[in-house]
């Protein structure tokens, strides 16, 4: 029973994998506000009905990439030890994340641009965001259990640091991947540490 529920669960991801590279491929090449669900449908070779089945929109579609990166994300973060402190588990966990992913996704760098030219896009993958924000935070408050500044301190934590990525990432694009990305995302969490004040 259990490797039909595998397979099973292999063939939805191919799926949502098969739309999301879809919607980027036509964004891309027509401009997002060209893109309609059943041409997305009609280039991963799936039915209309099938898109809805999971995705709510092309804009869901597009921004599927991020889940699957979150997600990576926060399984490392919770293999990391019990004992390294919060900031410390999260930099270390992204940059560990960044040196597996190896060379970067050109699919990811397409969708960071795309993502700079419709701000609405922006504006819904930071509400996306939201959940993993709480479930950072979750796994912050953990390693510190009893520190007198929750819940701010690790939902603040969380933000911070998600918008560190986001905007290390930006910048890294824009400036042509220069640097090792590992090497940039640990300088830019690095930044975020330090007190602005």
């Amino acid at each position: 029973m259990e490797p039909t529920t595998t397979l099973r669960e292999r063939k939805k991801e191919a799926t949502r994998q098969a739309l999301h590279e879809a919607v980027l491929r036509l964004a891309v090449e027509r401009g997002l506000d060209a893109v309609t669900v059943d041409a997305i449908a009609d280039e991963a070779n799936v039915s209309r009905r099938t898109f809805s089945n999971y995705f709510a929109n092309k804009e869901d579609a597009l921004l599927y990439g991020d889940r699957v990166r979150v997600n990576a994300l926060l399984e490392l973060l919770r293999a990391r030890p019990a004992a390294e402190p919060p900031w410390q588990a999260l930099t270390n966990t992204a940059v560990s994340h960044f040196e597996q992913i190896g060379e970067v996704d050109p699919n990811w760098v397409a969708q960071t641009r795309l993502l700079r030219r419709h701000p609405s896009l922006l504006a819904q993958q930071a509400a996306a965001q939201t959940s993993l924000e709480q479930e950072l935070a979750v796994e912050v408050a953990a390693r510190d259990p009893g520190h007198p500044d929750e819940p701010m301190r690790s939902r603040v934590l969380a933000a911070v640091f998600l918008t560190a990525l986001r905007t290390v990432f930006g910048l890294w694009v824009e400036q042509g991947g220069g640097t090792a990305l590992p090497v940039a995302v640990r300088a830019g969490l690095d930044r975020a540490a330090e007190p602005f004040a």
